[in-house]
């Protein structure tokens, strides 16, 4: 019988500083599991025989598993216990990332990444349950914090991994995030507060139907269609910056070590300043400025991008430029679609962040075999043609975009 007398789900308790910044943390590991063989992709692909045309598809495996995660794993905040499926995502993850450090062929290494890829989507079941602990007037904010986190995460990744490598080798990157992943998910099991799906005036969806939803909100939902291409294709364009960077970069003239060619990708922290400044932005109502500027700003750095070969610090100052826009649009796009369906958090976080796994995988796999056959100037053309796709597509979609995504004074 339908629950009709049913008292009202209670609203959850506000989230706390500390909570917040452990949701950032461990939004942080998380990512950067899937990041630290960016600047490791030579030594990895030497170590394991794929050859360096080829590299990019240890990278492209991690987004692969990434995309499958979304789609089986991460609706299931939705029906479930939040906090048991964080935690248990987060073992599961310790022990992907050991797989990876004793692989010993090509073929076990890129299933142990895509294994870990799989695992690594706890990240956007972290988002959608702060998401869901947030007043809606400060979702924005909250989910900006948290991808503030992911931010430094991926940047931490590079820095960590490229130092461990050289003073260790690059199994001992993935056997140390290994031990910090369990770590975190004590933290996480004794403080993440509990939150279970709203009460429903009938019995929940089976599994099957609650992954099938993903389609009927993704073809009723303009505002998701909409963020969920541009996530396809921010995500590609930097991406295509990120996956060959090391090659250029260890080769002469430069011929940086992993520690260097780590700690370069420093350069693009701003990216975390855009993501909590966006997320109030989008609060405000100015998601949708927000995007545009932030969609030129990647355009405009593929310039400085493509003087590497002048001066390293033309590459610093594009980087910066590219990591803000990225961020912000990402930002402003969750903040958008979340306003549509807040009982269906997790599943537009999926349906959302699948575009993002396949925008990636595409960068990446695409970017390498371009910069082997056309170099680096053969990357940014590819680059800023990405770039310049998604700022006209927000432009001739802007009128598409739905009131009920949009803040009254946008």
């Amino acid at each position: 019988m339908p629950a009709a007398n049913a008292a009202p789900e209670p609203p959850p308790a506000p989230l706390g500083r500390p909570v917040l910044l452990l949701f950032a943390l461990a939004s942080g590991l998380a990512v950067a599991n899937a990041y630290f063989a960016h600047p490791l992709l030579d030594v990895m692909a030497d170590d394991l025989g794929l050859s360096r045309a080829m590299a990019g598809l240890i990278v492209a495996a991690t987004q692969i598993g990434y995309g499958f995660g979304l789609v089986l794993l991460v609706p299931l905040g939705d029906l479930l216990d939040r906090r048991r499926l964080i935690v248990g995502q987060f073992l599961l993850s310790a022990l992907a990332l050991v797989a990876v450090a004793v692989s010993t062929s090509a073929a076990m290494l890129l299933a142990a990444m895509a294994a870990v890829g799989l695992m690594a989507v706890v990240t956007q079941a972290l988002v959608a349950h702060a998401a869901g602990l947030a007043r809606p007037a400060e979702r924005g904010h909250v989910v900006g914090v948290v991808t503030g986190g992911i931010v430094l995460g991926i940047l931490l990744a590079r820095s960590v991994a490229g130092t461990l490598t050289d003073l260790s080798g690059w199994r001992t990157v993935y056997l140390a995030s290994a031990l910090l992943t369990l770590l975190v998910s004590a933290l996480l099991w004794q403080a993440l507060p509990r939150q279970h799906p709203p009460r429903r005036s009938g019995p929940a969806p089976s599994y099957p139907r609650l992954i099938a939803s993903l389609v009927t909100l993704f073809v009723e939902e303009p505002a998701l269609r909409i963020r969920a291409v541009l996530a396809l294709l921010i995500f590609a364009d930097i991406t295509t910056l990120l996956a060959p960077l090391v090659l250029p970069l260890s080769a002469p003239p430069f011929a940086l070590s992993h520690t260097q060619v780590g700690l370069f990708g420093l350069a693009g922290a701003a990216g975390a300043l855009g993501a909590v400044r966006a997320g109030r932005w989008t609060d405000r109502g100015y998601g949708q400025r927000v995007t545009g500027i932030a969609l030129g700003l990647m355009l405009f750095a593929w310039l400085p991008i493509s003087l590497l070969d002048r001066s390293l610090l033309w590459l610093v100052a594009g980087v910066v430029i590219i990591d803000f826009g990225l961020q912000a649009t990402h930002v402003a796009n969750q903040g958008l679609i979340y306003r549509v369906r807040p009982e269906a958090q997790s599943r537009l976080t999926a349906a959302y962040m699948v575009f993002y796994a396949i925008g990636s995988a595409l960068g990446s796999a695409v970017s390498t075999l371009v910069y082997a056959h056309a170099g680096w100037t053969g990357v940014c053309l590819t680059g800023a043609g990405i770039s310049l796709v998604a700022l006209l597509f927000w432009a001739l979609t802007l009128r598409a975009m739905p009131t009920s995504a949009l803040p009254a004074s946008t």
